[in-house]
């Protein structure tokens, strides 16, 4: 029994597979297509362990394609090459069967190995199948990524892991066989961190090294897995932990707790650009117009982690962090596009005044297109009082200038120019 438990109860078709109901239930926007075998290049993007490379593989199978897999970790351009080349050979050009092509860690390909695909995607030799952890838009070139479709995997809920769970209980044909009851799930399913695979490996774990009859309880979790966890797995749960700790310690402008996070990171061997654009997002959300040259600091820190790595971007990161944490705070701008947007999803497509319309047609300007739009630097201060929302939320307020010295002085500039309008 040298095959995982994870492995032994792989789902083999959509109707085992559980959760992602969006993308494979009855009315998913994936579901249609795998049934009538015309499957799109597309990238995967989801935490670790919830069944991207099983659906990668239900696809193959449902849609009757060849199926080759690389790993961006152990895999380089000579053998994206070499796969592309059997590929080929297995499939034909532009039919509806060409092979699948599965790549597990996609962001993990560097632009040189990324450039290797692009010829065979955009030929039609393969059909792409990317799974990725991290945001596509940053770690997949932009004309590979133009010739794919994303698709987001949820995490898994709790009842998704229990059932999970009891499917190993009843389905193994090895753990079938034990008498085990589980007694409770609390320990195990925070310990996984919602990673499926994480979830069945502890449970075997579990089984493997308790006697008969076998109760699954919180305290045998503790103490029989909590001390073998690794001190920090980047793809499971104190991935996301130790960066939301690095986080919430800059934003509470604790430089110590921020340096000591990182360093949690770095030892651990985490991606610096992806502590890199942590830091950059950050610099917006919490700290915005109070100190925007954070985001200036935090921009050049992303662009000089990306030219130099470690270990040097060691003390790149080091310096930014603790300039965002000792810097001023505000989210002001976070609150304001957050509100904005909730108010757009409730009005809907409201219609844009007809003063602020653009007007380079004749008959445009006929319809009043433009027209009494007042130019605001042909007025004193270049400011002239007009509405520049849609009738219907007139006067709303998004923008509340934080307790700051930059935003007070924006709220003393909004209540000069706007007096009692949106009272600032």
């Amino acid at each position: 029994m040298n095959e995982p438990l994870a492995e032994r109860i792989r789902p083999k078709s959509l109707e085992d597979y559980i959760s992602q109901q969006h993308l494979v239930g009855k009315e998913g926007s994936l579901t249609k297509q795998i049934k009538q075998g015309l499957i799109p290049s597309l990238i995967l993007w989801g935490p670790p362990g919830i069944g991207k490379t099983t659906l990668a593989n239900i696809i193959a199978k449902d849609s009757g394609r060849p199926f080759y897999t690389l790993s961006a970790i152990s895999s380089g351009v000579k053998d994206v090459r070499d796969v592309i080349t059997k590929a080929k050979q297995s499939g034909g050009l532009f039919t509806t069967k060409n092979p699948i092509l599965f790549i597990d860690e996609i962001h993990r390909f560097s632009k040189s190995q990324q450039d290797s695909l692009l010829g065979a995607v955009e030929k039609g030799w393969v059909t792409l199948i990317g799974a990725t952890t991290e945001n596509p838009s940053f770690e997949v070139i932009p004309a590979l990524l133009s010739r794919c479709q994303v698709y987001i995997l949820n995490s898994f809920s709790k009842t998704d892991l229990e059932l999970l769970l009891e499917r190993a209980l009843t389905k193994d044909e090895f753990i079938s066989k034990k008498n085990i009851e589980i007694k409770e799930t609390e320990a195990l399913l925070r310990i996984s961190g919602g990673d499926a695979r994480k979830l069945l490996n502890i449970f075997e774990l579990l089984v493997n090294s308790s006697e008969e009859p076998i109760e699954i309880t919180n305290d045998l979790v503790l103490a029989k897995v909590q001390k073998n966890i690794v001190r920090y797995d980047k793809t499971g749960e104190q991935h996301y932990d130790i960066i939301s700790a690095f986080i919430k310690s800059i934003r509470g402008s604790d430089p110590n707790g921020a340096v000591y996070w990182l360093a949690r990171m770095i030892e651990g061997g985490e991606d610096a650009k992806f502590i890199a654009r942590r830091l950059l997002i950050l610099a917006s959300e919490d700290i915005g117009n109070a100190n925007p040259t954070a985001l200036i600091m935090a921009n050049n820190t992303f662009q000089a982690v990306n030219t130099i790595g470690f270990p040097e971007s060691r003390i790149i990161l080091s310096q930014c962090a603790v300039y965002l944490a000792t810097s001023a705070k505000s989210n002001a701008s976070y609150e304001a596009i957050g509100k904005a947007q909730a108010l757009v999803r409730e009005t809907g497509d409201l219609s844009v005044p007809l003063h602020l319309r653009n007007a380079p047609t004749k008959l445009m300007k006929e319809l009043d297109y433009g027209k009494n739009y007042k130019y605001a630097h042909s007025f004193e201060n270049n400011f002239a009082e007009q509405e520049f929302l849609p009738n219907e939320i007139t006067n709303t307020k998004f923008f509340e200038p934080g307790p700051n010295a930059r935003e007070n002085g924006m709220r003393d500039f909004l209540k000069n120019r706007w007096k009692d309008k949106y009272n600032y």
